[in-house]
């Protein structure tokens, strides 16, 4: 009689899946979100232009209106966005994940990509912060589309990449904003050396410099990210033919 004797690497292991409180991310995002929209959007709704917190150029006087839109969208998008990409709540409320990023996909970055193309145009802060708008519009919209398109066809794998990096787009206002503080911070001090004393020169330079960092980082950092996981994936599957 012949024994055969299974060696323990063969057998299967079963990872289980973290718990919602494993996750050390998903709260903190959520806090963040949400204390960024309670602060960002209320000048909106006051329906008074003086509140606003970006300049309206003289050629466009439906800026405040539309803007007040395109944060309005993009509240919704950021709020959303926290549910969908919380790993837990996909697994456990799947038709929940699917109403909730209709909602993202179409009453938060589709009209909020829109309206910001609208208000990249009239950017009060120079032609280098404008570009920098129109193509994070640009990107936000095709992102969020491809990830939408991927779900329709049932091809998961590419829905989660084109999500993860809409993800990063919606979210980039808040680092938008935060290396706006680091070059005041920064760049205050050099106003009367090298901005000559210009304060407009200085703020068009911070704006620009933020606002290309804001969402560029996230973007490479979302496509690291990928990679990471990617690579993985196929040291498990060499390890798994091995």
């Amino acid at each position: 009689m012949t024994l055969s004797v299974e060696h323990p690497s063969a057998s299967p292991v079963r990872h289980s899946r973290p718990r919602w409180w494993q996750r050390p991310w998903v709260a903190p995002l959520a806090v963040v979100a949400i204390a960024f929209v309670a602060f960002s959007l209320p000048p909106y709704l006051s329906l008074d232009p003086s509140r606003s917190r970006v300049p309206a150029p003289d050629f466009f006087p439906a800026h405040f209106a539309v803007l007040s839109l395109h944060v309005v969208f993009g509240s919704i998008a950021m709020i959303t966005c926290c549910l969908q990409i919380w790993p837990w709540f996909r697994a456990r409320y799947p038709r929940a994940h699917r109403i909730t990023g209709r909602v993202y996909v179409f009453a938060g970055c589709l009209p909020g990509g829109l309206l910001a193309l609208v208000v990249a145009v009239a950017n009060p802060f120079g032609p280098v912060s404008a570009a920098s708008s129109v193509v994070l519009a640009l990107l936000w919209l095709g992102c969020t589309l491809a990830g939408w398109r991927m779900a329709r066809q049932r091809r998961f794998a590419d829905h989660r990449r084109w999500m993860i990096r809409s993800f990063a787009l919606t979210m980039s206002i808040i680092t938008n904003r935060l290396w706006s503080v680091v070059f005041v911070i920064t760049l205050w001090p050099q106003l009367e050396t090298t901005f000559h004393g210009d304060e407009d020169m200085m703020v068009s330079t911070i704006a620009g410099l933020s606002a290309w960092l804001g969402w560029v980082l996230p973007l490479l950092f979302a496509e690291w990210w990928l990679e990471r996981g990617d690579a993985a994936k196929r040291r498990r599957r060499v390890r798994q033919a091995a």
